[in-house]
């Protein structure tokens, strides 16, 4: 072809485009679940330009002052339940929603119990980078040690703990990765089956910013089913701790092993046909925090497990808190009403058979962080995703649970811009890095301070006293 045709090719090709870019619709054209946009004539000559966000400053420490007058002291908490950067979203505004928690934590040691905690989410909480701040947080509160409840195989690794798992093994999931079952996943939403011999072994965590109190065992419980009654398990570690545990029985059982000191390595071998639903490796009594990642999920594997199974094996694990992590999986795919208010109900459904199978436990539900996605040239926030937020909120509370905002910590609209810039994010502008996951974790864990502090300080005083000075001190 002769240049001077090409040159006229070029230029047709150039006017078409123009000419596109002055009708195109301004907000896109959506085709099916896709969504096209074309950049108008200015953005092709100018170039668009991304916005300047500013980085929402970070609170170090929650600052409580005990004022010689209780009435003041108590508005600075009410200040702080509405004010403070990640304050909770409680059901009817009920300061006194997690008091049963802090109860049954407070009494742990004494009654020589463990309380779990589980930190259900997607790849957000990843490798315990969010749920370790909480175990630190607990477990120096109320005691207790140890990384808590693991699956038998880890496939993302953690900092928590160490682990290795050989032998007859076979996945079972309701998300990702693994074979499907009837409803047979375990409170970990997966299971390994066990149809021979296995061997599963746990180390200590060497990551230098590991708690300490993490890197130990001696209270070790096996959570199974037992197919058929011949299953059996023996512990041992390196200083010559050797012990086996055998009960005959089917059904949902667990093996303790309760050693004289902590150790930093232990080893179970295992025996028979049955579905290993998770192993608590714990130190002592207290407060244990298990870190559940559920990689790619969006919140709604829980109505999938057998509804007594999941009963049974929260009543074994003495579950004291259910923290819900869901709904950036779906950011993504939420663009109208229609997807908004199927992806609610679906969570909706979640939360209620959570609470239907461990009525005893308090429900935190944390939304998703701010996610950017480009358009027009820009990153910026997905559009549905404050409204999907508020919905989750409203969800959330109505079920009485209460609700935790990583979008409102992080500064809301265009935030995830400033995270990224400020290396506590991805270029994904989805996934924080571990500086970023640290912060939203220590924020998460100095509101439960302040939560905990205000307990405290309602149980110093009488309830009637209490709620006169409260409602006097909120005007």
């Amino acid at each position: 072809m002769k240049p001077y045709k090409i040159l006229i090719f070029i230029l047709l090709v150039i006017c078409a485009l123009g000419l596109i870019s002055l009708f195109f619709p301004k907000d896109g054209l959506r085709i099916g679940d896709k969504e096209l946009h074309f950049p108008s004539m200015e953005e092709v000559l100018v170039g668009p330009e991304q916005p300047e966000v500013e980085l929402k400053p970070e609170i170090d420490s929650v600052e409580l002052k005990h004022l010689n007058d209780l009435k003041d002291t108590l508005r600075q908490y009410q200040v702080m339940l509405t004010e403070q950067t990640g304050h909770f979203y409680l059901p009817n505004d009920d300061v006194s929603f997690f008091d049963r928690l802090f109860a049954k934590m407070e009494q742990a040691r004494r009654n020589k119990e463990v309380i779990r905690v589980l930190h259900y989410g997607d790849s957000q909480i990843e490798m315990d980078r969010i749920s370790c701040n909480l175990r630190s947080f607990f477990q120096s509160t109320f005691g207790g040690g140890g990384p808590g409840m693991v699956p038998v195989i880890q496939t993302i690794p953690s900092f928590a703990v160490s682990q290795y798992a050989s032998g007859a093994l076979t996945l079972y999931a309701s998300y990702g990765e693994g074979a499907r079952t009837r409803g047979n996943y375990g409170l970990m939403c997966k299971c390994y089956r066990l149809g021979g011999g296995a061997t599963f072994t746990a180390n200590a965590s060497r990551h230098k910013d590991t708690d300490p109190r993490v890197k130990k065992f001696s209270n070790i419980t096996l959570l199974y089913n037992d197919h058929t009654g011949n299953f059996s398990a023996t512990l041992s570690d390196r200083r010559g701790y050797k012990e086996s545990v055998e009960n005959g029985l089917t059904g949902v059982h667990t093996c303790h092993w309760l050693l004289d000191s902590a150790a930093t390595s232990v080893q179970i071998s295992m025996q028979g046909s049955a579905d290993l639903y998770g192993i608590m490796l714990d130190d002592g009594y207290g407060v244990a925090v298990d870190n559940i990642p559920l990689r790619g999920s969006s919140g709604d594997q829980f109505t999938l497990i057998t509804d007594t199974l999941l009963r049974t094996s929260y009543k074994q694990a003495n579950v004291g808190l259910i923290i819900l992590q869901f709904g950036g999986n779906s950011v993504p795919v939420i663009y109208n009403e229609k997807s908004l208010n199927n992806y609610c109900t679906s969570i909706e459904r979640q939360i209620r058979r959570v609470r239907q199978c461990c009525a005893g436990a308090t429900i935190l539900f944390i939304g998703p962080s701010d996610m950017s996605t480009r358009r027009g040239g820009v990153m910026q926030t997905y559009p549905m995703l404050p409204q999907l937020i508020d919905s989750l909120r409203t969800i959330a509370l109505r079920n009485n649970a209460a609700y935790w905002d990583i979008y409102e910590v992080m500064g809301g609209h265009n935030s995830m811009i400033a995270w990224v810039n400020n290396g506590l994010a991805g270029p994904d502008y989805i996934h924080f890095t571990p500086a970023g996951a640290r912060r939203v974790g220590k924020t998460l864990a100095q509101n439960f301070a302040t939560m905990y502090d205000l307990y405290r300080t309602r149980k110093s005083i009488p309830k009637t006293q209490f709620d006169t000075l409260w409602n006097a001190s909120a005007h």
